[in-house]
Formats: structure tokens, sequence, C-alpha cells
């Protein structure tokens, strides 16, 4: 085998090397998330009221965890008089499973307008804060929602055993199992896709640049004396 030749095979394979590295890296998605439908049966001052809604549950890497955004698509409940501004004040909690157990509080800031008479109640996103204690995959699903308003209570517990809106992969605070990829799925942003995904790529660039350093310094290695 000639010495160019020697040279072009050691090239290919540590630029091979470095773009397959690069591809099972960028393969890897860090969150599956869906919308799911919610039939929430409340308990009302005024007796019992069902809605369905669709919820979705978002999560953004914030430190050591993540911060929680629960959305409901849909009003649930009704007020038989107006909610003034600010008069209506929700939370729920968001159950987890897999490889963690109990549930995260979440809430939501007021009414920003106000609520007419007899007309679903529409409820804010509310947020809370999710800290890993143990590594693995983590589901997340709706749970109990309170609303209170007008000095009163009520409370809509799911009644559909409703399957988790997110499924994320997570390492605790303390490190533990590497990150691992779940079974389909979408990517969700910031959480996240944008954020995993721009560090995959720029962990396989570095394969990429460390093979081609490689190569380089094998030549220069490999080259005859003039």
């Amino acid at each position: 085998m000639s010495y160019r030749t020697y040279q072009k095979r050691t090239a290919a394979l540590a630029l091979g090397a470095a773009l397959a590295g690069s591809a099972v890296l960028m393969a890897a998605p860090a969150a599956h998330a869906d919308v799911v439908d919610v039939d929430y049966q409340c308990k009302t001052p005024i007796g019992d009221k069902g809605a369905v809604s669709p919820i979705d549950i978002k999560a953004v890497k914030s430190g050591s965890g993540y911060k929680l955004t629960m959305s409901f698509q849909k009003g649930v409940s009704s007020s038989p008089v107006e909610l003034g501004k600010g008069a209506m004040n929700p939370s729920a909690v968001i159950k987890l499973g897999g490889a963690e157990s109990g549930s995260v509080p979440v809430s939501g800031p007021p009414n920003a307008k106000a609520i007419p008479a007899n007309t679903p109640i529409k409820i804010s996103d509310l947020t809370g804060t999710y800290t890993p204690k143990k590594s693995g995959k983590v589901t997340f699903t709706a749970g109990v929602l309170t609303i209170k308003a007008l000095g009163t209570t009520t409370t809509c517990t799911p009644a559909n055993n409703p399957k988790p809106s997110l499924t994320l992969d997570v390492t605790s605070a303390g490190g533990g199992t590497t990150q691992s990829a779940p079974a389909g799925g979408e990517e969700l942003p910031q959480t996240g896709p944008g954020d995993s995904a721009m560090a995959l790529g720029t962990l396989g660039g570095t394969v990429l640049l460390a093979g081609a350093a490689g190569v380089l310094w094998l030549t220069r290695r490999n080259q005859p004396v003039r």
C-alpha cells in the first residue's frame, strides 16, 4: 500500500467514525409530549359540573430542575355569578410516574379579565418547578385542579384516567444514569430539543474536529524527512 493511499484511508475512517457518532447523538430525542383530553368532574358550591379540556404540559430546563407549564385549551366548570377581575385563583397538581412518584404543585395568576356568569372558566397557564430525585424516564399527568373564587373552593378531579401529557428523560441533581431516549415522539422546544439538539450538535462537531485533528497528527508524524 502506498503512503498516499494509507493517508486517504486513515482520513476516511476517522471522518466516518466522527460523523457516525454525531448522527447517533443527534437522533436521540429529549422528550415526548401529547395534548391529552382530561374529563374534569368538579365539585362546586352549587352542585356537580363537568367539562373536558385538552391539557398540554411542557418542561423547560432550569438549573438542576425543570420549569413545568400546564396549559388548558378549554374552560372548565362555571360560576352562577360574574367573577370580577382577579377574583379567581387556580392551582393544580401534576402527577409523576415512571422513575419517580408523587406530584408537583403548579399555580397560576388570578383571572386578568372578568368572567361572565354561567360561562366556562378559562384557566390561565399553571407553572411549577420539578427537581429530579431519580434518574430515568419520568411521566407527567394532569391531576386535581382547584379553583378558589369569592370565598368558595371548587375541586375538579380527572375522571377518565388520562394518559401522561409529557414523558421526559431526566438525571437527578446528584448524578445517576445517563439520559436515554424514549420510544418515539416529538422533541419539545427548549426542554428540550432546542437546547439539547444544539448541545448534541456541538458535541458531534467536537467529535468531528477531534477526528480531523488526529488525522493531521498522524499525517505529519508519518511524513518522511526531506
